[in-house]
């Protein structure tokens, strides 16, 4: 059977209170299972206005409505009041996530701090990000993360090695075509590499009359384009679980008429053959919809 994965990406305090049990609610509908990623320290998405400045980020903004999918309450968050502690006040949610047979896994502590900073940090910076997010996570669900899976694609070298020394055996860094084992700048892990197969509803909404309405039909097009190990489709509790959610429930009820298994990562990579996977490098690269650089498997 075609099979893919169903990798939520949660990314502010509202999406955890509102998206996730949302999308919870659909997905016990459909009978399906997902990977949930949670950022589990403060929600300073504000900041992020400092990405203004990026190539394509303000056309990626008229083309979405990042307000009207975050809120101005949200896009306040981290600048006109203090962001709010989602592991500290949402962690309820995560162990509602974890109660309903869905995987929990880390994303990342700040959300905006790694995704704005991490790919020009060192090692200390890196591990302190990664051990705060570790230590939140915990107190959270009060158990260790399944999996990780980097925000907004965003990595350094340093990362793929202490997601390693922190005994994760998996993760969902970067977007590219089939599980690998990752090398980065003269380094390697044994912790495979899942990647992000599709593009996002963000990524092609607003392009070649693509709307919130018709997204789905993409989506699914090219979730019919077969590789060897099935898809893996990264969706947002801000999008998916709240204003794009009839466009998520059509791309369910069509992947079901059309043969495909909703899995999570921790299925997929139970189904690998680990003996055969192939070492690639991660480079640093554009992608269509995005902007400016993420985490990309070589070719």
């Amino acid at each position: 059977m075609k099979q893919v994965v169903l990798k939520v990406d949660v990314d502010t305090y509202h999406g955890t209170l509102h998206g996730v049990p949302a999308l919870l609610d659909l997905f016990a509908r459909f009978d399906v299972k997902a990977t949930f990623l949670f950022s589990v320290g403060p929600d300073n998405t504000g900041r992020a206005i400092r990405r203004i400045f990026r190539k394509g980020f303000l056309q990626k903004v008229g083309r979405t409505s990042v307000v009207s999918h975050y809120g101005v309450s949200t896009l306040m968050n981290g600048v006109l009041k203090p962001g709010p502690h989602i592991g500290k006040r949402a962690g309820h949610i995560l162990r509602q996530v974890a109660s309903a047979g869905h995987e929990v896994g880390i994303h990342c502590y700040d959300h905006v701090r790694w995704q704005d900073f991490v790919a020009a940090r060192d090692a200390d910076w890196t591990r302190r990000e990664m051990e705060k997010a570790l230590a939140s996570f915990k107190q959270a669900l009060r158990t260790s993360p399944e999996t990780i899976g980097a925000a907004g694609w965003q990595l350094n070298s340093h990362v793929i090695g202490f997601e390693e020394q922190m005994g994760f055996e998996y993760a969902s860094d970067v977007r590219g075509r089939q599980p690998f084992l990752p090398t980065m700048g003269g380094k390697r892990s044994s912790c495979v590499q899942l990647p992000t197969t599709l593009p996002t509803l963000d990524e092609i909404i607003g392009s070649d009359g693509i709307d919130s309405l018709n997204c789905w039909k993409s989506i699914l097009e090219k979730s019919r384009d077969s590789l060897p190990n099935g898809h893996v489709y990264t969706l947002h509790a801000e999008l998916e679980g709240m204003k794009l959610m009839p466009a998520m429930e059509k791309l369910l009820e069509q992947w079901r008429l059309s043969g495909f298994e909703c899995v999570t990562l921790r299925q997929l990579y139970a189904s690998l053959d680990k003996s055969s996977l192939p070492e690639c490098e991660i480079e640093m690269g554009e992608l269509e919809g995005r902007s400016g650089l993420l985490a990309l498997q070589a070719a």
